[in-house]
């Protein structure tokens, strides 16, 4: 039998938007909460079934007609369907905060008779709301919680990022590295293409670290302070270190990857770069650089990078590059390595592409 993760959603500010008057049951006031319908088709594609939970303090009492809130509510649910959004239940609590019912968020006893369905998989189900309360009922159900972000309440997500942790199961890292020389930050995420941010103190390593992020076609954020009143040494060594430990650990088991190279023309200069994330480290360079530096950073280091990301990351690289311009040069095996790493990293099924049954 397949087991069926569920999402659990709160309604008031995580479906629908809470005006600051708070009066969100009549329908001039009914506004979606961005991006949350497109949000849900991709969790829904995914495999997720929906649970809507929610407390309507006093409903269906003199201060809270349950007329008031019937049209609204129908009207919304009519929206979500029409979207192919289906809820398999909509939990609603109608007791007043000073009652602590056990029915109430975060109290979980509307949701038992979810806990003796044995189709559901709790390892992979969450809690999305906008309240403490929401992430206090997702702690009682021991499932993943994500608090949208409110003006009214905080919160670090949106629902574009909740489907892409969700639906994508993203291969994500975050590695720091903090020595004598260096303290450096590295974070991954090898399922989304962004902007890179790198700052180390070189400007053109800089902007070679940010064409492996901009080709690798992966969210790169590396950040780096090095004692550069001494050299330019340990700020690439350990960058690249940092960046291949980031790059094995996102990549866990490498199930479903490519695995392996890329060849890159710059003007003049021609790169190749064949790699292979088989958990053996090992470094191939052919190439010369006429110059002993291009920017601020020193051309003998070029190779010694990429040595030192291969140790970090347990990658074997053959890496080619001929040319006349320097610049030219440096730039091209940057980004052949990136596309290399494009190729290598992308998910092409859930096979382990090894005979050995592991790549270490």
């Amino acid at each position: 039998m397949s087991l069926k993760p569920i999402l659990f959603v709160d309604r008031d500010g995580t479906l629908i938007e809470e005006p600051a008057d708070f009066q969100i049951d009549r329908f001039d006031k009914l506004r979606f909460v961005r991006g949350v319908i497109p949000a849900m088709l991709r969790l829904r594609d995914a495999g997720y079934e929906f649970v809507m939970v929610t407390n309507q303090d006093g409903l269906g009492t003199d201060a809270f007609p349950k007329a008031d809130f019937d049209g609204p509510h129908a009207l919304m649910m009519q929206v979500f369907e029409s979207q192919g959004i289906v809820f398999r239940d909509v939990l609603i609590d109608s007791t007043l905060p000073a009652e602590n019912a056990p029915t109430r968020k975060p109290g979980i006893a509307l949701a038992m008779p979810l806990l003796q369905d044995r189709s559901i998989d709790w390892s992979r189900s969450a809690m999305v709301g906008d309240r403490e309360t929401d992430n206090a009922f997702a702690r009682n159900l021991n499932i993943r919680a994500f608090q949208l972000r409110t003006p009214q309440f905080g919160g670090e997500w949106d629902w574009a990022s909740i489907a892409h942790e969700l639906a994508d199961a993203p291969r994500v890292s975050r590695v720091r590295r903090n020595t004598r020389e260096t303290r450096i930050e590295v974070a991954l995420d090898l399922d989304r293409s962004a902007e890179p941010k790198v700052s180390t103190g070189l400007g053109f390593f800089d902007h070679m670290l940010e064409q492996i992020g901009k080709h690798g076609g992966i969210a790169l954020e590396l950040r780096c302070e090095g004692d550069l009143h001494i050299d330019e040494h340990h700020t690439v060594e350990d960058s690249a270190l940092a960046l291949g430990q980031a790059l094995r650990e996102a990549l866990g088991d490498k199930r479903g990857i490519g695995r392996y190279g890329f060849t890159l023309p710059m003007d003049e200069s021609l790169a190749s770069a064949a790699l292979d994330f088989s958990g053996r480290p090992y470094f191939v360079f052919e190439g010369e650089f006429a110059r002993d530096r291009v920017g601020g950073l020193p051309t003998e280091l070029v190779p010694h990078f990429f040595r030192s990301l291969c140790e970090g990351a347990g990658l074997n690289l053959n890496l080619r590059v001929q040319g006349e311009n320097d610049h030219h040069k440096v730039e091209a095996c940057f980004k052949a390595v990136a596309r290399a790493l494009r190729q290598a990293v992308k998910r092409e099924g859930r096979e382990l592409p090894s005979t050995k049954g592991m790549l270490a």
